[in-house]
């Protein structure tokens, strides 16, 4: 992915800038007005003569100065009375803030071109690249989080997604209540919503969800069901039996739910956005409030153990141009749209990744989800 240059300070554009202005916070989760607000391109805020970043970069947000001189970037909600909110809107570095938004420049712009749109079905998807990522990010002990609908279960890419979760591919899964009781439900019962894996309705088979999320309730989580052999295989089985986190958040249409599932929205944030602090890359497919809610939770960098930045990989799945267009237009001006359905992007994206591990000379697992 692409590098992005820190700003040169030096320059004389910024030695008539002045540090950063603050004002207390008037009371809990009330930001003094006029408050900086930030975006998720790297910014930089001037302190005490020294420009710095601060940690937990997001849209959205607020830049916060703690007791102990951090700076961090806090939603609104989060920060306390009496702490030091940054004042200001200019970005440029005139009032202390300063939002590097230049590597964002489009050359050549006006030069007539086919093919220009950001989101569209008939341009070619490199899955070699993205493979050659996604295997990145694993051998250097990366952090990518997969964002997904329920469409990935119903549409025969459950083994895919438990191959890619068994396999070291997923830092977190975050998805909702629906992802885990079809996965679950497969395992039990070998179907989805009732339906076969031919895609044909089974008898009584619209009443299988309910009956698998009373068996994981009744043996009192996800973790529990999986320890008791009542989930044998699939997506949530090879989490807990990988140690690989996830979040499943809670909508009002929700059955059941099942007991591992966040139904208070804030919480439910708050056990996102602890993932997508340590994103390094991120792999949303078929899910559009999912996706939208998860980028607007990122930076669109990553920063790394040198302090260098790069470009926060950011992969988009959907068979609608809409949810990828709309992702985009929400502010998560970095995602990549793949306008396709979930089945064939995870063949062919697995496929990819066991090309560029066989080229690597690294082992190339088989099938993981056991029948």
């Amino acid at each position: 992915m692409s590098s992005i240059p820190h700003p040169d300070f030096t320059a004389a554009r910024f030695s008539s800038c002045p540090d950063a202005r603050f004002q207390p916070a008037p009371a809990d989760g009330v930001l003094p007005e006029g408050f900086f607000t930030t975006t998720n391109l790297p910014t930089y805020v001037r302190v005490g003569g020294a420009w710095r970043m601060p940690r937990e970069p997001r849209m959205d947000g607020a830049l916060v100065l703690d007791a102990q001189g951090e700076l961090w970037i806090r939603e609104g909600r989060r920060v306390r009375a009496g702490e030091r909110v940054v004042v200001g809107l200019a970005e440029d570095g005139s009032e202390g803030v300063f939002v590097n938004a230049a590597y964002l420049a489009d050359e050549g712009e006006g030069e007539f071109k086919f093919m220009t749109s950001a989101v569209s079905r008939e341009k070619p998807i490199d899955y070699a690249h993205m493979a050659r990522v996604l295997v990145d990010e694993r051998e250097r002990g990366g952090y990518p989080i997969w964002v997904t609908g329920p469409a990935l279960v119903h549409s025969r890419a459950r083994a895919d997604m438990t191959w890619f979760v068994a396999n070291g591919f997923v830092g977190a899964l975050l998805a909702g209540n629906a992802v885990a009781v079809h996965d679950i439900e497969a395992s039990i019962f070998g179907t989805t919503l009732g339906m076969s894996g031919s895609g044909e309705a089974t008898s009584g088979g619209h009443g299988l969800h309910m009956r698998a999320i009373n068996k994981v309730r009744a043996a009192g989580s996800i973790a529990k069901a999986v320890e008791a052999g009542v989930i044998t295989n699939g997506i949530m089985h090879a989490c807990v039996v990988h140690k690989v986190p996830f979040v499943l958040t809670g909508s009002i249409r929700d059955d059941g739910p099942l007991p591992d599932v966040v139904t208070d929205n804030l919480e439910a944030q708050v056990a996102m956005r602890e993932h997508a602090v340590k994103s390094t890359m991120a792999v949303m497919i078929a899910t559009a409030l999912h996706a939208i809610a998860t980028g607007n939770m990122l930076p669109a960098f990553v920063t790394e153990k040198d302090g260098s930045l790069r470009e926060l990989p950011t992969i988009c799945v959907d068979s609608s141009e809409f949810v990828v267009s709309k992702l985009k237009d929400r502010g998560t001006h970095q995602a990549f749209g793949v306008v396709t359905n979930a089945q064939d992007f995870m063949h062919v994206l697995r496929l990819y990744v066991e090309r560029d591990l066989a080229a690597r000379g690294l082992p190339v697992p088989g099938d993981a989800l056991r029948k």
